[in-house]
């Protein structure tokens, strides 16, 4: 008995206001990625502050030894280059003091929390 081949689908999630797009592909007979195909460019999400902090604070996790995709190979700690972006991130988060929403200075200042608690671990001595 043949195997039956299972159609797949694309969907952009990205799509405004969180609702999810339509499938973009989804052929039983033969699987195809219409995005691929597609002449027109799919637009980049906006960049906000929180992407921003969140950027940055990912870098500095790398920079701790956190592996954050597990196919890359990882980095080798630099605990001075991550310190370096705690620091920048504390310098934002008393630029911006009074100029940020309540979720943007919720995101900082989370962000901010984790990465001094990571690097005060690593840090320490053993």
């Amino acid at each position: 008995m043949a195997e039956e081949e299972q159609a797949f689908v694309v969907r952009d999630r990205r799509a405004k206001g969180g609702a999810e797009a339509a499938p973009l592909a989804a052929s039983p007979s033969k699987p195809s990625i219409s995005a691929t195909s597609s002449t027109e460019p799919v637009p980049a999400p906006p960049v906000t502050f929180a992407s921003f902090v969140i950027s940055l604070g990912s870098s500095s996790l790398m920079l701790m030894g956190e592996q954050l995709d597990p196919n890359q190979a990882s980095i080798p700690v630099n605990l001075p280059q991550a310190k370096e972006i705690i620091d920048l991130l504390s310098v934002l988060e008393d630029k911006t003091k009074g100029n940020l929403t309540a979720d943007e200075q919720t995101v900082l200042r989370d962000m901010l929390y984790a990465l001094r608690m990571k690097y005060v671990t690593l840090a320490s001595p053993k």
